[in-house]
């Protein structure tokens, strides 16, 4: 991690230390608004019927909370993938407020469900557990579960981290912090050590709750994302 990265996490853990009272990323009580940002007037690329499948399975930062129906993750990503030449389709599996622990829940039923078996999932959460003080060992526990299975049915993972709020404490960041880097390790999965890398340090690029991406930002976070997810996909060499 880059100085920027690293002024990135403090600057988004001061951000959700004020902002914790709300104990989740996101709700599902609030509607979808349009930020009226670029991406919802995107029109999106067709994709072939055979093209791989990206599952983005987390919590609201991958749900598009309050965005447009073409703002979000999803959506943007498989714009990003396209721009550089690469055909996949990538669904939308995010869910507002999720927990670890209730992505471990539902994370067989969406695979399960989906048309075709995930070439890759991109899998974010720990956000709301970290948010609610939920024990770190916990978090490990549900996270380490859910790669388990994604390893078993052979599907690559690409992971995106998160980080502990100052005010949890240095012991509690102790825990939490390294979760992510060390699973990653463990499993073998593709590593985006902070999902709002060069957005939460950009008003701009937020929404006014000051925790969740507008289109923009979430733009910024599909670019980054999409070599890593391309390097996972078939035939990407």
């Amino acid at each position: 991690m880059n100085k920027a990265g690293w002024r990135s996490f403090w600057i988004y853990g001061c951000v959700l230390a004020l902002c914790q009272p709300l104990a989740a990323c996101g709700s599902a009580e609030n509607p979808a608004a349009s930020t009226n940002g670029a991406a919802e007037s995107t029109k999106a690329a067709p994709v072939p019927a055979d093209a791989p499948l990206v599952i983005a399975f987390g919590d609201s930062l991958y749900a598009g909370y309050q965005l447009g129906p073409r703002e979000g993750l999803a959506p943007q990503l498989q714009a990003a993938l396209a721009a550089d030449g690469i055909a996949a389709r990538v669904q939308n599996a995010g869910v507002s407020g999720d927990t670890t622990a209730a992505g471990r829940q539902r994370l067989s039923f969406v695979l399960d469900s989906a048309a075709q078996k995930p070439a890759v999932v991109l899998l974010g959460l720990g956000g709301n557990d970290m948010l609610r003080g939920i024990d770190a060992a916990q978090t490990r526990a549900n996270l380490d579960a859910m790669l388990a299975e994604l390893q078993k049915r052979d599907i690559p993972v690409v992971l995106t981290g998160m980080v502990a709020a100052p005010n949890l404490g240095a012991d509690y960041a102790a825990k939490f912090n390294p979760i992510f880097p060390e699973l990653a390790a463990k499993y073998g999965a593709s590593l985006y050590p902070f999902i709002l890398d060069n957005v939460v340090t950009d008003r701009t690029l937020m929404l006014g709750d000051n925790i969740h991406p507008n289109a923009k930002g979430v733009q910024v976070m599909a670019e980054a994302l999409a070599p890593l997810v391309a390097e996972e996909l078939p035939d990407s060499d």
